[in-house]
């Protein structure tokens, strides 16, 4: 499972000005603006002479095509911790801000609509149910303020009573599943999402792997929906002549 919300798309405007610097071409660019509410009131139409200069600078290598750096896309993402382990091999052009498992992982009880549970069996279900009762259990003695069961506290010195806690923390920290879904705010340019485009279209994970559902013969992709990585890029604007534009 992977949801996208909240996708901002800004750096057009001056990513064009760079581009036409080094040969001081501004007079050629064609791009102009039109208000949009889509795009917080300024959706740039990239005209023919800009968007073909794009290209051969694309295709000319990452050494030339500079511009696409200074296209940012910011995202709110929420997906299984096992995707996000892969994710964070992309370090270079990237920020992320997490909700933080470590500050809040016993702030809300744990239910099964916080796992990413599509592909398991009833029998696995099961497991993880199981698994989330027991951490649960763990979790209500962590934020309770007396331990109804055996009256500890009670007998407890400051430091073993903050020992105690910290032993219930790990207890929930370390038997926490992958699936687990983790929501991160991503910022990242055009650059990074063409690199990853090309080296994930076609990964095993649900996650990163293009699923463009068909509906009447006709490719539907809807922001918000749970796609993969892959389909969420094509939704940018002007994807698929940028970020998706073939090398040869």
């Amino acid at each position: 499972m992977i949801k996208f919300e909240d996708t901002e798309v800004w750096g057009f405007g001056h990513a064009i000005r760079g581009m036409r610097n080094p040969l001081e071409s501004w007079d050629k660019s064609d791009t102009f603006t039109c208000d949009d509410a889509r795009f917080q009131g300024s959706e740039y139409f990239i005209g023919d002479n800009d968007i073909n200069l794009m290209q051969r600078l694309i295709k000319a290598g990452s050494d030339h095509r500079k511009f696409m750096r200074q296209i940012m896309v910011s995202v709110d993402i929420t997906a299984p911790l096992y995707w996000w382990k892969e994710f964070d091999t992309y370090k270079v052009g990237t920020v992320a801000n997490s909700c933080s498992t470590m500050h809040c992982i016993h702030k809300k009880e744990f239910m099964l609509e916080d796992f990413s549970t599509e592909h398991l069996t009833d029998q696995s279900k099961e497991l993880l149910e199981d698994t989330i009762k027991y951490l649960n259990l763990i979790r209500a003695f962590y934020v309770s303020k007396t331990d109804t069961q055996v009256d500890r506290y009670t007998y407890m010195s400051d430091e073993c009573h903050k020992k105690y806690k910290k032993d219930l923390w790990w207890q929930m920290i370390q038997l926490l599943p992958s699936s687990y879904n983790q929501k991160r705010t991503v910022t990242l340019n055009y650059e990074v999402l063409r690199n990853i485009y090309f080296a994930r279209r076609n990964h095993k994970l649900d996650e990163w792997s293009e699923n463009i559902m068909v509906i009447e013969g006709q490719e539907y992709s809807q922001l918000n929906a749970y796609e993969g990585f892959c389909d969420w890029i094509k939704t940018l604007p002007y994807a698929e002549e940028l970020i998706m534009l073939e090398d040869k």
